[in-house]
């Protein structure tokens, strides 16, 4: 049973249209499994508790249920099947599950089950509830016909089978909109990043340069009768052009700075495409950026090593901020249930990650955790260096 998702936001699972022919095999398998429900139908069929003629009506009959709602659930998946087709065979499941009920017996009165679900699955919100009570209501109708009383029980399925359905739907049209949402985020805070950028380079080199083409001007016509002059004018900007270019520089290393939020966001990707359960913080304490950028270099480092070398099953990452003797610390944690150390000296990585948290006053702990797996724990101050002095 799959839901409907509208517009063009795709979803992974019931709500993902199948991209490939084995995407395809695996939907069909899913709803195969459902229609593991029809054994009382079939069980009747295999009995022989039916003439020759109304056995094979009834085998007919059934065959195109299944095959309408089938049709139905794949187009819910994005297969191609068209407005008339998709009304056809909403039109043909109660039709026939009121003939083959009251031809055949109660057995079939699971087929009401079957619609119910259809309608959750497929109609508007607007009609699909009023139509699964009116699908229970005549299920118990057709029952009572027959003189038995075994569609009693089969009233919570109907239900609860048609209502589950439409809370799938609006659950997959939540998940959508705040994926849709997630990536408009991603986009803004992108956007407002080059923003920030091009005022930053449009306040550093529109003065610089202004200047820049100003002495120029006077340095050249100051060059045929005051040339110690032009030679000042020339001098001044060398002295601007080299001190925009380090302002620029600084701009731009300031840019590339890495910031933990992003990391622990990107690590997470990095580590679910690599099939590994991450575990995440849900909150990162506020940092100077040297120490920051510390920290985000010390989870690039050590994510990258899990995903490449760890084989590892689950990764947890953690980030604290802790009391001690020398002051507020923020630590950085990473554990893997890995292969654990290789017992070799560490590789430039580790060194390196080292050496940027010594330069902030930090710490690099490593080892195994709990016996198996590796563990990274990284520690900056929580306070910049000149602060603590």
């Amino acid at each position: 049973m799959s839901t409907e998702t509208g517009g063009s936001g795709r979803l992974p699972g019931v709500a993902r249209p199948p991209e490939t022919r084995r995407e395809v095999y695996v939907k069909l398998v899913w709803i195969a499994m459902w229609l593991a429900f029809l054994g009382s139908p079939v069980a009747d069929l295999a009995q022989g508790n039916h003439s020759v003629p109304g056995t094979v009506f009834a085998s007919l009959g059934l065959t195109v249920f299944a095959g309408a709602y089938v049709g139905l659930v794949m187009r819910q998946t994005g297969r191609p099947l068209g407005r008339l087709g998709a009304t056809v065979c909403l039109g043909l499941l109660p039709v026939l599950a009121v003939v083959l009920s009251l031809t055949l017996g109660a057995e079939w009165l699971v087929l009401f089950v079957y619609v119910s679900v259809a309608f959750g699955a497929v109609l508007p919100l607007h009609r699909s509830r009023p139509a699964i009570v009116g699908t229970t209501a005549v299920m118990v109708g057709v029952g009572l016909l027959l003189d038995t009383d075994p569609q009693y029980w089969l009233i919570v399925p109907a239900l609860l089978g048609g209502f589950s359905m439409i809370g799938v739907r609006e659950l997959v049209r939540t998940t959508r909109e705040l994926r849709e949402a997630r990536a408009q985020v991603a986009q803004l805070a992108a956007n407002e990043e080059r923003l920030r950028l091009a005022r930053d380079l449009h306040d550093l080199l529109g003065h610089s340069l202004s200047l820049i083409t100003l002495k120029s001007e006077l340095a050249g016509r100051m060059l045929p009768d005051h040339p110690e002059k032009a030679a000042g004018q020339v001098a001044d900007i060398e002295q601007v052009s080299r001190q925009a270019l380090v302002d620029v520089r600084e701009a731009v290393t300031g840019y590339r700075r890495p910031r933990l939020t992003a990391e622990l966001a990107g690590a997470q990707a990095a580590l679910k495409a690599a099939g590994i359960e991450a575990t995440m913080p849900s909150a990162v304490p506020e940092l100077p950026e040297t120490q920051e950028s510390a920290l985000a270099w010390s989870l690039r480092e050590a994510v990258t090593n899990v995903v490449r070398h760890s084989g590892a099953r689950r990764c947890s990452v953690d980030v604290t901020r802790r009391e001690t003797l020398e002051g507020p610390v923020v630590e950085l944690t990473v554990e893997d249930d890995g292969a654990g150390p290789s017992g070799a000296s560490p590789g430039n990585g580790l060194t390196g990650l080292a050496e940027r948290l010594a330069a902030v006053g930090g710490t690099l702990d490593t080892g195994t955790a709990g016996g198996h797996g590796f563990r990274l724990v990284a520690r900056v101050p929580a306070v910049s260096v000149g602060s603590a002095a």
